[in-house]
């Protein structure tokens, strides 16, 4: 039975039920039986082409399901507001930095004052306190991703999906950014994140969702898929080896 005072409820656990997804009569991801459990990093890996970008953009709604289920433990419309979303390219409005980050709060109404103090301190936690007032667009590619994070993490989310956030920055950005998801795991909100860096998986990784031919061919705990994959498709990928 959920509790009456949702505002203090998470929308997790999160389940995928024979989950469809399919463009043009053709099933591309699916069926997904999954759960996200209210904890943890889970990091989802497959070769290219293997659903991974599909499979989160179902489970956060962006990708229209074609069949099965995907529910949370609160209704739509408030599971709609309590979860984000970082692309691997950032989405730029052409708005200064503050007023950017800002955004999220003013489409929940939050006056423009508070909205921007919050948007301050949220840029101060990545690393854009230098940068309030420059237009977005001119940012550099991990500043862009650090804007990025910090506009999906203002509303404070239960569930922060990500799509190889990491894929076109350098080494220090990549850090910086690892470091800002490691702070906000710490801080109560579930992370989903596609990479294809093994390394990254490795630092990063509570549990592993592996993805082959549009389905979910292995899970299992961050240890036991890199020490002890289940298959030969997973043990491939480990290796470095083309999956057949």
């Amino acid at each position: 039975m959920m509790k009456a005072d949702t505002a203090q409820t998470s929308i997790l656990p999160l389940v995928l039920t024979g989950a469809l997804a399919k463009i043009r009569g053709k099933t591309i991801v699916g069926p997904i039986d999954l759960t996200i459990g209210q904890l943890g990093f889970t990091i989802v890996m497959g070769p290219n082409g293997s659903g991974k970008t599909t499979l989160l953009r179902l489970m956060h709604g962006l990708q229209r399901i074609s069949g099965g289920t995907v529910t949370c433990n609160l209704p739509d419309k408030v599971a709609r507001v309590r979860q984000s979303y970082v692309f691997q390219t950032p989405i730029m409005m052409r708005r200064y930095v503050v007023d950017s980050i800002a955004y999220p709060l003013r489409l929940r109404g939050v006056e423009k004052a508070s909205a921007r103090a919050q948007a301050t301190d949220w840029a101060e936690r990545v690393g854009l306190g230098h940068a309030l007032d420059r237009p977005a667009p001119v940012l550099s590619g991990g500043e862009k991703q650090k804007l990025s994070l910090a506009r999906a993490l203002i509303s404070e989310p239960d569930i922060l999906f990500l799509d190889e956030p990491c894929a076109n920055l350098d080494g220090r950005a990549t850090r910086e950014i690892e470091t800002i998801l490691c702070e906000t795991q710490a801080r109560g909100t579930r992370l989903v994140m596609a990479t294809h860096d093994m390394g990254q998986a490795r630092r990063l990784a509570s549990d592993v969702v592996f993805m082959y031919g549009g389905k979910v061919h292995e899970t299992g705990s961050a240890s036991s898929f890199f020490d002890q994959p289940q298959t030969p498709q997973a043990a491939a990928f480990i290796n470095g080896d083309i999956v057949e």
